[in-house]
């Protein structure tokens, strides 16, 4: 597997509350591993809850004993959320401060994929891009329950307003997800500083160019800036 990813704090925000792990060599039990997490709360608490969750989640895999994949997943993510659940409420300058998170791993053909919040996971192949993950967010649940509709959503004000956050609560329910891989697919994770301001018809346009990994990065963080900028923008690219 090849991994780049990118980071870019916008154009309206002053801190990058973003934090991202790329890594392509084993890590623990797991051949690869990489994530997005999208922190909140005040600037700094929502900086260090992206970043706590990542080295976290990190550590939690390397020292894991565990052999079966989501087991090794559910750990770390278990572990992270009781951390910064933890300093949130122990803090008063962390409290209310909290991350999504997204992550995969891929092995023997089988993409392996963990999400809570609403930072996203495709897969796009030479004819269509699928979102993977299911946003946790309230806008995300009425489109579902089909008291929204996809174009109203994509400009609802309550879009940002997410239901499952890393750090929120005492207890944490992430999303797993297995998908088969035949080879040859484009694999993004992204927070939602990218899915809010580029369509999934423009990432996917990007994601199947001959531009270098590196440049469909570099793109997809362009556009989001042309369209706005209004959050952080983070991307990883896997093929």
């Amino acid at each position: 597997m090849i991994g780049y990813a990118k980071t870019d704090v916008g154009i309206k925000r002053k801190v990058n509350q973003d934090s991202i792990f790329v890594s392509d060599a084993s890590i623990g039990n797991l051949p690869n591993l990489y994530m997005v997490a999208d922190g909140m709360g005040g600037e700094l608490a929502g900086d260090y809850a992206s970043a706590k969750c990542v080295e976290t989640i990190v550590n939690s895999i390397k020292t894991s004993k565990e052999k079966e994949t989501v087991r090794i997943l559910e750990k770390a993510i278990q572990e992270a959320n009781k951390i910064i659940y933890g300093e949130s409420s122990s803090d008063s300058t962390k409290a209310g401060m909290g991350t999504t998170l997204v992550l995969a791993t891929v092995i023997d053909g089988h993409l392996f994929v963990a999400n809570v919040g609403d930072s996203r996971l495709y897969v796009a192949t030479a004819s269509k891009i699928m979102q993977i993950t299911k946003d946790h967010s309230v806008v995300a649940e009425l489109v579902r329950t089909g008291e929204l509709d996809e174009d109203d959503a994509r400009t609802d004000k309550r879009k940002n307003m997410i239901t499952r956050a890393i750090g929120a609560e005492a207890t944490i329910t992430a999303d797993y997800f297995d998908v088969g891989l035949k080879g040859r697919e484009h694999i993004l994770l992204c927070s939602d500083g990218l899915t809010n301001m580029v369509s999934d018809e423009d990432i996917f346009k990007v994601l199947k160019s001959s531009e270098t990994i590196e440049n469909r990065a570099s793109k997809l963080i362009e556009l989001a800036n042309q369209n706005g900028g209004r959050d952080n923008i983070s991307v990883i690219i896997i093929e």
